[in-house]
């Protein structure tokens, strides 16, 4: 579904500023693959989700996605692809327009628009039957705006649109790292819940190592735009995070110093 091929990317080529963000970077996603991301702050885990979605140009290298080579199109024809839910809960949604007239923006992404009615009683009893499952009480607030949601419902609701047309790929950019622990839960368990019922191959940074063991059936550490650890299936479910802080240091040569992994 995904084919990242010796993929790079330099930021600032040439000046004091450069950064080598990516280098060579490949990955190869199955139909179903649910991968974790983990890695300390530059280590060019945003930055390859931003390449796949056409965020920047590649340097050198090749994406493919779903045997489409989408190297060289823009972000915008990309988006056909791909759904998105990034970190800030306040991102992904209009916060002026109604829960309903949100549910239906995201449903008619990439359709010929028309001067029909906005929104058919039909679909808002889908609507109504989609939100039900993140149990949040939303069925019932249809017509609320989001702008009046707390941020656990906004990310949820923002993860059931970007998962309504069953994209392709779901880029999913430490997208609970902004919640409470608890709100941050459930969200996650939501997440879980919609890729394994629509089978929808995913990549999710975060920089829990708890839920990067638990969550997916893959799990890739990334260190200065390489990847340096790649483990699947049963060998991920026995590891322990003390486990991939040895795995960092061996394969990186160095220990791990993110606090915000560490303290995770």
């Amino acid at each position: 579904m995904l084919k990242i091929k010796d993929v790079e990317k330099t930021f600032n080529a040439g000046t004091v500023n450069e950064k080598k963000a990516l280098n060579g970077i490949n990955l190869v996603l199955n139909e179903g693959d649910f991968v974790t991301v983990i890695g300390g702050n530059g280590a060019g885990k945003s930055t390859m989700l931003n390449m796949v979605a056409g965020v920047y140009p590649v340097d050198r290298g090749q994406i493919i996605i779903d045997d489409v080579d989408v190297t060289k199109l823009p972000e915008y024809k990309r988006a056909k692809y791909l759904g998105r839910v990034f970190q800030d809960p306040m991102t992904g949604t209009a916060a002026d327009m109604q829960i309903d007239e949100n549910l239906a923006l995201a449903a008619r992404r990439g359709m010929f628009r028309t001067l029909k009615a906005g929104i058919t009683s039909k679909e808002k009893s889908e609507y109504k039957e989609l939100l039900k499952m993140l149990d949040l009480g939303l069925e019932e607030r249809l017509t609320s705006k989001v702008g009046l949601l707390s941020g656990g419902q906004r990310q949820a609701l923002t993860l059931l649109m970007a998962t309504l047309k069953k994209p392709k790929l779901l880029l999913l950019d430490e997208h609970t790292a902004a919640l409470d622990p608890k709100t941050a839960k459930k969200v996650l368990d939501i997440t879980e819940e919609i890729v394994s019922k629509n089978n929808l191959t995913t990549i999710m940074i975060t920089h829990n190592m708890a839920d990067a063991i638990r969550v997916g059936n893959r799990l890739i550490m990334m260190n200065n735009g390489k990847i340096i650890f790649d483990v699947s299936g049963e060998e991920k479910k026995k590891l322990t995070t003390a486990d991939l802080l040895e795995k960092f240091k061996i394969s990186a040569g160095e220990e791990l110093n993110n606090d915000r992994i560490l303290l995770s």
